[in-house]
């Protein structure tokens, strides 16, 4: 008994460093683990800031574009609403007249307000989407070792920009089909607003209504964000290696532009 509490009693004087050294890197580890939660929160924020900038951004351009894309869907449904000789007819300033004499100027924002609801959770899901199958493709046997390489980094892009496209377009169709019927209406009004369009369409057509022409769109969706995200990354990633002192925000404009003029081309 005398032996083991010696034992009990000597051991911490004789451990006193190691004590000490395990209190240190308790302490250290303590601090890495701050540091490391900090840096996971600054880069959540991070995130969401952007991805908040992102659809307020798109937001904004979605309204000060909003005539335009009213003609287009106008130019679009006419052949359904009118005879040969008014399709004869049919130019951009003639049927923007029309809107304004007939409709007032007010109509060329018809449909703008679901845009805009539809714009927020699309960018932000698309985004989101977007990373995390990125980062799924890249844990695929064969891939983990392959990061720095530009085929399969472009690969990886296109396949990752098309999935995300048609979750973010799946999981917000029934806002878009809204916008679009309540942009294509004219002189009837059949829908009010937004949730009377919703009600009336599960009413009529049943739920499944408000996926009317899913396949089709997702068809042009998966291509066209597919080719805007790997256009994108590229552009960016050669930029960068030659000019890397270049301002980011040059950077992002151009190399976004160009991604939205060639997935557009491409559809």
């Amino acid at each position: 008994m005398q032996t083991e509490a010696r034992v009990g009693v000597v051991s911490p004087g004789h451990g006193g460093g190691g004590g000490k050294s395990g209190v240190d890197t308790t302490s250290l580890k303590f601090k890495q683990q701050q540091e490391d939660l900090f840096q996971a929160q600054k880069t959540q924020i991070g995130t969401l800031s952007q991805l908040l900038a992102g659809g307020v951004a798109g937001a904004l351009s979605k309204t000060c574009t909003a005539p335009l894309a009213r003609l287009t869907i106008l130019f679009q449904v006419q052949g359904m609403h009118s005879d040969a000789a008014t399709l004869r007819k049919a130019r951009i300033w003639h049927e923007a007249s029309r809107i304004v004499g007939e409709e007032g100027f007010r109509a060329f924002w018809k449909g703008n307000l679901v845009t805009i609801a539809h714009r927020l959770p699309y960018s932000s899901l698309n985004f989101y989407a977007y990373e995390r199958y990125k980062k799924l493709l890249y844990l695929l046997p064969g891939l983990e070792s392959r990061g720095g390489n530009m085929s399969a980094n472009l690969c990886i892009n296109f396949v990752a920009g098309g999935l995300a496209g048609t979750t973010a377009a799946s999981a917000t169709y029934p806002l878009d089909l809204v916008r679009t019927r309540l942009a294509a209406q004219t002189n009837v009004i059949y829908y009010r607003g937004i949730w009377h369009a919703l009600q009336t369409i599960c009413k009529e057509e049943g739920v499944l209504g408000l996926y009317k022409g899913l396949g089709v769109t997702l068809l042009g969706v998966g291509p066209n964000i597919a080719i805007s995200f790997s256009v994108y990354e590229s552009l960016r990633s050669f930029w960068q290696s030659r000019r890397p002192h270049d301002s980011t925000v040059l950077v992002s404009l151009s190399c976004g532009s160009l991604s939205g003029i060639a997935s557009s081309t491409g559809e």
